[in-house]
């Protein structure tokens, strides 16, 4: 999805501060000390927002014509500014295998990251893609194979540990 943008209103406050709204978001609001403290903070606002309704997937609203807002009474407007967003990419479940031990160690740095397993993992990937663009690599003592190559020039999967039968055998 490309980026769109969506108009916000900056009005005066009480005692010299400054507030933003989104039309097309009730309740995605910012305020502060400045008008550039306003903005960035209405900027951050609506980008999470927008992360809210794409993890509930809600599809986004039309932006609105400026000419088409209505203000509320009482509002003392400054001025209208356009905020630019780029929708998040629709997320896919995926099954991966890997060992236990690397796994407890992802989830305890998630969790001092304050970010959930998925998150952490798209970070990894995002900064991994980002680090090592166009090249191909491979880290040999970092990952743990799952399978064999054979003098055949096939992959076989390793075979699953023969079950222990307890008391007798059958014949």
């Amino acid at each position: 999805m490309k980026n769109r943008l969506y108009p916000a209103v900056l009005e005066r406050g009480p005692r010299g501060t400054f507030g933003a709204w989104f039309p097309d978001f009730p309740g995605c609001v910012a305020g502060g000390r400045s008008q550039q403290e306003t903005i960035e903070k209405a900027e951050n606002k609506l980008a999470q927002t927008v992360d809210a309704l794409a993890e509930q997937s809600r599809p986004l609203p039309e932006p609105t014509p400026i000419e088409r807002i209505v203000l509320p009474k009482g509002c003392d407007l400054l001025a209208y500014f356009i905020v630019g967003v780029n929708p998040p990419n629709p997320s896919e479940r995926v099954n991966v295998y890997l060992p236990k031990s690397l796994i407890g160690r992802i989830d305890r740095r998630a969790t001092e990251l304050g970010m959930s397993r998925s998150s952490f993992f798209g970070f990894a990937a995002t900064h991994a893609l980002t680090m090592f663009p166009g090249h191909s690599i491979f880290l040999a003592d970092a990952v743990e194979t799952r399978s064999k190559v054979h003098k055949t020039g096939r992959l076989r999967a390793e075979k699953p540990p023969a079950k222990k039968t307890r008391g007798k055998l059958k014949a």
